[in-house]
C-alpha cells in the first residue's frame, strides 16, 4: 500500500494540511518542522504523487510536440 501525507503527519506528529505545506515549501512553516516532515517522509520513502497534483491543479505542465 502507498505511504499517505496522512502516514507522514502521523509521524511527524503535525498535521496533513503542513505536510502539504512543507511539500509546496510555504515560508509559514518553521525550518524545524519542514526538518521533522522531510525526515518523516525520507523515513517512510513517500515522494509525492506528480500526477494527483497535477489534477488537483489542473495544469499538467507538460508540453506536446507533433512532427510531420
Amino acid at each position: 500500500m502507498a505511504v499517505t501525507i496522512k502516514d507522514v503527519a502521523k509521524l511527524a506528529n503535525v498535521a496533513p494540511s503542513t505536510v502539504s505545506r512543507v511539500i509546496a515549501n510555504n515560508p509559514r512553516i518553521s525550518e524545524r518542522t519542514k526538518q521533522k516532515v522531510r525526515e518523516a517522509m525520507e523515513q517512510l520513502g513517500y515522494h509525492p504523487n506528480f500526477i494527483a497534483r497535477s489534477l488537483a491543479n489542473q495544469s499538467t505542465r507538460v508540453l506536446g510536440l507533433v512532427l510531420p
